[in-house]
C-alpha cells in the first residue's frame, strides 16, 4: 500500500511536468508568433512604405502586431478599432509602465499619422488614447456631482489628466474614488467611462487609460454617396435588381424597381470595393419616389440596417474612411502640381 507521503510526491511531480509542458508549449507558440511570415506581410510592407514610416516607427509596428491576435499583419494598418486592439493587447503583454518612454512616443505619433484619433470623424473610437489635449469634458463626481466645461490637460500612453477646480473639495480626497469622465464628438456621440483617481496635481485629476467607453449615439453618420449594383431578396424569396446610390454605418438609400412599406425588411446583396462582398439585412425607412434621374424606373427608398450587422457596420466605415483618404490625398497631390 502507498503512503500518503508518497502519494502526494507522486501528485506533485506530475503537476510539475504539467507546468513545465504548458510553460514549453507557450514558449513554442512565442516563437512562432515573433518569428513566422503573417499572412498579408506583402501588403502590410506596401502600406508602410505609402506611410514612409521611421525605422523606429517600422519596429514599433512590428511589436504591436506580434502582440495581437491577428492573423494578418497589415491588418492594424486597416482600421483605428483595429489598431488600438493592438495598442492594447502590447500594452497589456508588456506592461505599459514598463515599456520604454521612445517606444510609447512612437506609438502616439503612429496613431496621428494614421489619422486614427479621435479628431478624425471617420476614425472609431475605442480608447482614450485617441482623446486630445485641450479636449472639453465633462467630469461627474460622487453623487451625480458634475464639473462641466472641465478639459484634458495633458496625455501620454501610460496616463492623462483632466481639470479639477478644488470647488468640492481638495483634490487630494478623491485619490482612489472613481469619477465618470465624458466626451462629446460633434455630430458623432457621447463617450464616457469610470475611471478611478490615481493621483493629484496642482488643479488636476490623474488618470488611467480605459478602452471600455460607453456610447450614446447623437449624429446621423457619414454619408459617402455610390453607384453600385445591388441584388435584393424579398420575404417570399422574390429578387430584384437595384442601385446603391449612398452608403454610411448607420444605413443607405438604394434604388428599387418595386414600392416597398416602411418598416418592410429586405435583404441586399452588394460588392464594396476592396472589400468584397456584403450581405446584410436592411429595414425600409422611406420611399422618396424616383427622385434620381440617372435611374427613373427606380424608386428611391431610405433604409436603415437590420439584423445582425456589425461586421458590415466595421467594415463600411473602413471603406469610407479609405475613400477621404484617397481624396485627401488626390487633393493634396493636385495643389502640389
Amino acid at each position: 500500500m502507498i503512503a500518503p507521503a508518497q502519494l502526494v510526491w507522486v501528485a506533485s511531480i506530475l503537476i510539475l511536468g504539467l507546468i513545465l509542458l504548458v510553460l514549453i508549449e507557450i514558449h513554442r507558440s512565442n516563437e512562432r508568433r515573433n518569428n513566422m511570415v503573417m499572412f498579408g506581410s506583402d501588403v502590410f510592407d506596401e502600406k508602410v512604405k505609402e506611410y514612409n514610416f521611421s525605422e523606429k516607427e517600422q519596429h514599433t509596428l512590428e511589436k504591436l502586431v506580434r502582440a495581437s491576435k491577428f492573423e494578418n499583419k497589415d491588418a492594424v494598418l486597416n482600421s483605428a478599432a483595429l489598431f488600438e486592439t493592438a495598442v492594447t493587447d502590447f500594452y497589456e503583454y508588456r506592461n505599459v509602465f514598463a515599456i520604454r518612454d521612445e517606444t510609447l512616443a512612437s506609438v502616439e505619433l503612429l496613431r496621428e499619422q494614421l489619422d486614427f484619433t479621435a479628431k478624425n470623424p471617420l476614425a472609431i473610437v475605442r480608447s482614450t488614447r485617441q482623446f486630445a489635449k485641450g479636449d472639453r469634458i465633462d467630469v461627474i463626481l460622487e453623487n451625480n456631482v458634475r464639473l462641466k466645461h472641465s478639459e484634458i490637460l495633458w496625455k501620454n500612453e501610460k496616463e492623462w489628466a483632466v481639470l479639477y477646480d478644488n470647488s468640492l473639495g481638495p483634490a487630494s480626497s478623491f485619490v482612489g474614488k472613481n469619477i465618470r469622465v465624458r466626451w462629446t464628438r460633434p455630430e458623432d456621440a457621447v463617450y464616457s467611462t469610470v475611471l478611478s483617481v490615481r493621483s493629484v496635481g496642482p488643479g488636476e485629476f490623474v488618470l488611467g487609460h480605459s478602452t471600455k467607453l460607453e456610447k450614446q449615439q447623437l449624429r446621423r453618420w457619414v454619408r459617402e454617396q455610390v453607384d453600385f449594383p445591388v441584388k435584393a431578396t424579398f420575404a417570399d424569396g422574390n429578387t430584384c435588381d437595384g442601385r446603391l446610390y449612398d452608403l454610411s454605418a448607420g444605413g443607405i438609400l438604394v434604388g428599387l424597381p418595386v414600392d416597398c412599406l416602411s418598416g418592410q425588411h429586405v435583404k441586399i446583396d452588394f460588392e464594396l470595393p476592396s472589400f468584397g462582398a456584403q450581405s446584410v439585412e436592411i429595414e425600409i425607412l422611406r420611399n422618396i419616389g424616383h427622385k434620381n434621374p440617372q435611374y427613373p424606373d427606380l424608386f428611391s427608398l431610405t433604409a436603415s440596417f437590420s439584423g445582425t450587422f456589425g461586421w458590415t457596420q466595421e467594415i463600411v466605415l473602413q471603406y469610407i474612411f479609405e475613400v477621404h483618404k484617397n481624396r485627401k490625398a488626390q487633393e493634396k497631390s493636385q495643389k502640389v502640381t
